[in-house]
């Protein structure tokens, strides 16, 4: 059964809480497998062989059952160590990878919204695109930033979520561990 990866956005980070214990309940109820949570930023880590739009069903229900409205990103385990795999910035992820960022987003990243994302970052953060994400550095400090998750998502036309390079590796550990 493939292993698939659920990230919640701005869960347990954004004045939305919702305890781990809740979200596995949640998952094991709609039917899935193996299902794991870490950290306490919404990661989960499931088996499924449900076909159809996961995001959407995940959304729905996450309103419905846990009266929760939030984005729903899921990425399967070799998709997500694609996303590893394919990381623009090796050495920042050795060397700092707290302030090295992968963002999936709900929709692929166009080269007009990159363009326009990368004229207004004011520092000297990068952004890289994947195919379905963002690589992104904050070599000065997340929380100073002035690039934020609002003005990455309104330049890009999409939302996504956050991730750093170490919850990155803990996520594709998790899903590759049987």
């Amino acid at each position: 059964m493939p292993t698939r990866i659920a990230l919640l956005r701005a869960i347990n980070v954004g004045g939305v809480s919702v305890a781990m214990a809740d979200l596995r309940a949640f998952f094991e109820k709609l039917g899935f497998e193996s299902v794991r949570t870490l950290l306490q930023t919404g990661n989960v880590v499931f088996e499924s062989s449900r076909k159809g739009d996961l995001e959407k069903l995940l959304e729905a229900e996450a309103v419905k059952r846990m009266k929760l409205a939030t984005d729903f990103l899921v990425r399967d385990a070799r998709e997500w160590q694609a996303i590893l795999d394919g990381n623009p910035f090796p050495k920042m992820a050795e060397t700092d990878p707290g302030h090295l960022i992968v963002m999936p987003l709900k929709d692929p990243p166009t080269a007009a919204g990159v363009a326009a994302l990368r004229s207004a970052i004011p520092g000297r953060e990068k952004v890289e695109p994947g195919s379905r994400h963002l690589y992104l550095t904050y070599p000065d400090g997340i929380g100073t930033s002035r690039l934020t998750i609002r003005v990455i998502e309104s330049k890009l036309g999409t939302r996504g979520s956050a991730r750093n390079w170490n919850t990155a590796r803990k996520i594709a550990a998790a899903a590759l561990s049987k």
